[in-house]
Protein backbone atom coordinates (compact mmCIF):
# COMPACT_ATOMS: atom_id res chain seq x y z
CA UNK A 1 0.00 0.00 0.00
CA UNK A 2 1.39 3.54 -0.86
CA UNK A 3 1.43 6.39 2.10
CA UNK A 4 -1.94 7.78 2.27
CA UNK A 5 -0.98 11.12 1.67
CA UNK A 6 -0.55 10.96 -1.39
CA UNK A 7 -2.48 11.01 -5.30
CA UNK A 8 -2.36 10.04 -8.87
CA UNK A 9 -1.72 12.88 -10.75
CA UNK A 10 -0.72 13.91 -14.48
CA UNK A 11 3.30 15.01 -14.45
CA UNK A 12 3.64 15.99 -18.20
CA UNK A 13 3.76 14.74 -21.63
CA UNK A 14 7.14 13.16 -21.26
CA UNK A 15 6.45 11.60 -18.04
CA UNK A 16 2.16 11.16 -18.12
CA UNK A 17 1.03 9.76 -14.38
CA UNK A 18 3.14 9.72 -11.09
CA UNK A 19 2.23 9.43 -7.37
CA UNK A 20 3.08 12.73 -5.69
CA UNK A 21 2.99 13.60 -2.45
CA UNK A 22 -0.39 15.95 -0.81
CA UNK A 23 1.03 17.06 1.97
CA UNK A 24 5.12 16.86 3.09
CA UNK A 25 6.54 13.55 3.70
CA UNK A 26 9.51 13.41 5.97
CA UNK A 27 12.63 12.00 4.98
CA UNK A 28 12.33 8.12 7.02
CA UNK A 29 8.71 7.74 6.48
CA UNK A 30 7.31 4.33 4.86
CA UNK A 31 6.71 5.03 1.32
CA UNK A 32 4.79 2.03 0.53
CA UNK A 33 4.38 -1.39 2.52
CA UNK A 34 3.56 -5.03 1.14
CA UNK A 35 -0.27 -5.42 2.12
CA UNK A 36 -2.59 -8.48 1.34
CA UNK A 37 -4.35 -6.90 -1.91
CA UNK A 38 -0.91 -6.91 -3.56
CA UNK A 39 -0.76 -10.17 -6.27
CA UNK A 40 2.57 -12.00 -6.64
CA UNK A 41 2.60 -14.38 -9.56
CA UNK A 42 5.53 -16.59 -10.13
CA UNK A 43 7.06 -17.06 -13.67
CA UNK A 44 5.19 -20.08 -14.65
CA UNK A 45 1.56 -17.93 -14.37
CA UNK A 46 2.99 -14.78 -16.02
CA UNK A 47 3.79 -18.12 -18.85
CA UNK A 48 0.50 -19.32 -18.98
CA UNK A 49 -1.11 -15.78 -19.12
CA UNK A 50 0.11 -15.32 -22.44
CA UNK A 51 0.98 -12.46 -24.54
CA UNK A 52 -2.05 -10.99 -24.21
CA UNK A 53 -1.05 -9.95 -20.50
CA UNK A 54 2.70 -9.59 -21.04
CA UNK A 55 2.69 -5.87 -21.78
CA UNK A 56 0.65 -4.81 -18.84
CA UNK A 57 2.64 -6.84 -16.44
CA UNK A 58 5.70 -5.56 -18.12
CA UNK A 59 4.91 -2.09 -17.69
CA UNK A 60 3.34 -2.84 -13.49
CA UNK A 61 5.13 -4.91 -11.67
CA UNK A 62 8.22 -5.68 -10.41
CA UNK A 63 10.07 -9.02 -8.86
CA UNK A 64 10.97 -10.02 -5.38
CA UNK A 65 14.07 -12.14 -4.18
CA UNK A 66 12.33 -15.44 -5.07
CA UNK A 67 11.43 -14.31 -8.42
CA UNK A 68 7.87 -13.92 -7.91
CA UNK A 69 6.03 -10.84 -10.00
CA UNK A 70 4.58 -8.60 -7.34
CA UNK A 71 1.70 -6.31 -8.83
CA UNK A 72 0.52 -3.52 -6.66
CA UNK A 73 -3.32 -3.04 -6.60
CA UNK A 74 -3.26 0.21 -6.00
CA UNK A 75 -1.33 3.87 -7.18
CA UNK A 76 1.89 2.25 -5.77
CA UNK A 77 1.91 0.83 -9.76
CA UNK A 78 2.38 4.21 -10.93
CA UNK A 79 5.53 5.61 -9.01
CA UNK A 80 8.39 6.27 -11.76
CA UNK A 81 11.57 5.74 -12.14
CA UNK A 82 14.83 8.23 -10.97
CA UNK A 83 17.79 7.56 -10.71
CA UNK A 84 17.92 10.11 -7.99
CA UNK A 85 15.02 8.45 -6.29
CA UNK A 86 13.59 9.71 -3.23
CA UNK A 87 12.04 6.46 -2.20
CA UNK A 88 14.21 3.31 -1.88
CA UNK A 89 13.30 -0.35 -1.02
CA UNK A 90 14.65 -2.46 2.09
CA UNK A 91 15.01 -6.09 2.51
CA UNK A 92 11.56 -6.11 4.66
CA UNK A 93 8.72 -5.74 1.81
CA UNK A 94 8.71 -1.81 2.95
CA UNK A 95 10.40 1.37 0.96
CA UNK A 96 11.18 4.72 2.88
CA UNK A 97 11.64 8.21 2.00
CA UNK A 98 15.92 8.90 1.50
CA UNK A 99 14.88 12.87 1.78
CA UNK A 100 12.01 15.13 3.17
CA UNK A 101 9.28 14.96 -0.24
CA UNK A 102 7.43 18.18 -0.24
CA UNK A 103 3.84 18.74 -1.26
CA UNK A 104 3.58 18.43 -4.80
CA UNK A 105 6.89 16.39 -5.24
CA UNK A 106 7.00 13.02 -7.23
CA UNK A 107 7.21 10.17 -5.03
CA UNK A 108 10.20 8.22 -7.52
CA UNK A 109 11.79 4.60 -7.41
CA UNK A 110 15.24 3.35 -8.70
CA UNK A 111 14.08 0.74 -10.98
CA UNK A 112 17.64 -0.92 -10.22
CA UNK A 113 16.03 -2.44 -7.25
CA UNK A 114 13.35 -4.35 -9.04
CA UNK A 115 14.98 -7.20 -10.96
CA UNK A 116 14.23 -5.93 -14.35
CA UNK A 117 13.76 -8.79 -16.87
CA UNK A 118 15.58 -6.41 -19.14
CA UNK A 119 17.70 -2.98 -19.56
CA UNK A 120 14.99 -0.12 -19.10
CA UNK A 121 15.90 3.23 -21.04
CA UNK A 122 15.59 6.18 -18.97
CA UNK A 123 15.56 10.09 -19.68
CA UNK A 124 19.13 11.63 -18.27
CA UNK A 125 18.95 13.21 -14.81
CA UNK A 126 21.59 15.89 -13.29
CA UNK A 127 24.11 14.36 -10.86
CA UNK A 128 23.99 10.92 -12.48
CA UNK A 129 25.53 9.48 -16.14
CA UNK A 130 22.75 6.51 -15.90
CA UNK A 131 20.47 6.55 -18.61
CA UNK A 132 20.34 2.64 -19.01
CA UNK A 133 18.85 0.99 -16.18
CA UNK A 134 19.81 -2.99 -15.89
CA UNK A 135 18.36 -6.17 -14.24
CA UNK A 136 21.68 -6.75 -11.81
CA UNK A 137 22.26 -3.11 -10.74
CA UNK A 138 21.40 -4.38 -7.25
CA UNK A 139 24.71 -5.71 -7.49
CA UNK A 140 26.64 -3.05 -8.65
CA UNK A 141 24.84 -0.20 -6.59
CA UNK A 142 23.99 -2.04 -3.53
CA UNK A 143 26.78 -0.43 -1.30
CA UNK A 144 25.53 3.07 -2.23
CA UNK A 145 21.92 2.49 -1.70
CA UNK A 146 22.92 0.54 1.69
CA UNK A 147 24.43 3.56 3.07
CA UNK A 148 21.58 5.85 1.77
CA UNK A 149 19.06 3.58 3.82
CA UNK A 150 21.23 3.81 6.80
CA UNK A 151 21.54 7.58 6.44
CA UNK A 152 17.63 8.01 6.41
CA UNK A 153 16.50 5.06 9.21
CA UNK A 154 17.33 6.21 12.16
CA UNK A 155 14.36 8.60 11.47
CA UNK A 156 11.87 5.76 10.79
CA UNK A 157 11.20 6.23 14.76
CA UNK A 158 11.23 9.48 15.09
CA UNK A 159 8.43 10.62 12.22
CA UNK A 160 4.84 9.56 12.06
CA UNK A 161 4.03 5.83 10.74
CA UNK A 162 0.58 5.66 8.89
CA UNK A 163 1.65 2.38 7.18
CA UNK A 164 3.47 0.77 10.48
CA UNK A 165 0.29 -1.45 11.07
CA UNK A 166 0.29 -3.42 7.37
CA UNK A 167 4.14 -4.80 8.87
CA UNK A 168 4.25 -7.93 10.58
CA UNK A 169 5.40 -7.49 14.51
CA UNK A 170 8.98 -8.57 13.79
CA UNK A 171 9.73 -6.79 11.03
CA UNK A 172 8.74 -3.52 12.60
CA UNK A 173 9.99 -4.60 16.06
CA UNK A 174 13.37 -4.91 13.78
CA UNK A 175 13.46 -2.04 11.88
CA UNK A 176 12.53 -0.06 15.28
CA UNK A 177 15.73 -1.65 16.29
CA UNK A 178 17.59 -0.77 13.38
CA UNK A 179 16.66 2.80 14.21
CA UNK A 180 17.86 3.12 17.12
CA UNK A 181 21.00 1.61 16.52
CA UNK A 182 20.20 -1.79 18.52
CA UNK A 183 20.24 -4.14 15.20
CA UNK A 184 22.20 -4.20 11.92
CA UNK A 185 20.46 -3.17 8.96
CA UNK A 186 20.13 -6.18 6.46
CA UNK A 187 21.59 -4.95 3.14
CA UNK A 188 19.27 -4.11 0.39
CA UNK A 189 21.12 -7.13 -1.79
CA UNK A 190 18.92 -9.32 0.05
CA UNK A 191 16.06 -8.20 -2.75
CA UNK A 192 18.06 -9.80 -5.52
CA UNK A 193 17.16 -12.42 -7.85
CA UNK A 194 19.59 -13.57 -9.52
CA UNK A 195 17.82 -16.25 -11.13
CA UNK A 196 16.56 -16.47 -15.03
CA UNK A 197 14.12 -14.10 -16.22
CA UNK A 198 10.33 -15.15 -18.08
CA UNK A 199 11.19 -14.83 -21.70
CA UNK A 200 9.97 -11.46 -23.74
CA UNK A 201 9.10 -10.98 -27.35
CA UNK A 202 10.42 -7.85 -27.02
CA UNK A 203 14.14 -5.77 -26.35
CA UNK A 204 15.06 -2.71 -24.52
CA UNK A 205 12.16 -0.70 -23.20
CA UNK A 206 11.49 2.48 -22.76
CA UNK A 207 10.55 4.42 -19.96
CA UNK A 208 7.83 6.48 -19.60
CA UNK A 209 10.08 9.12 -17.28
Amino acid sequence: MIHPHTALRFVSDEVGYGVVATRRIPRGTITWAMDPLDRTLDPAEVEALGPLFREPLDHFTFRDNRGRYVLCWDTARYLNHSSNANCLTTAYDFEIALRDIEAGEQLTDDYGTLNLDRPFECLPEPGTDRTVILPDDLLRYHDRWDRLLLDAFPNVARVEQPLAPLLPPAVWAKAQAIAHGEAAMDSILNCYYPGPAVPSPNGVTSSNV
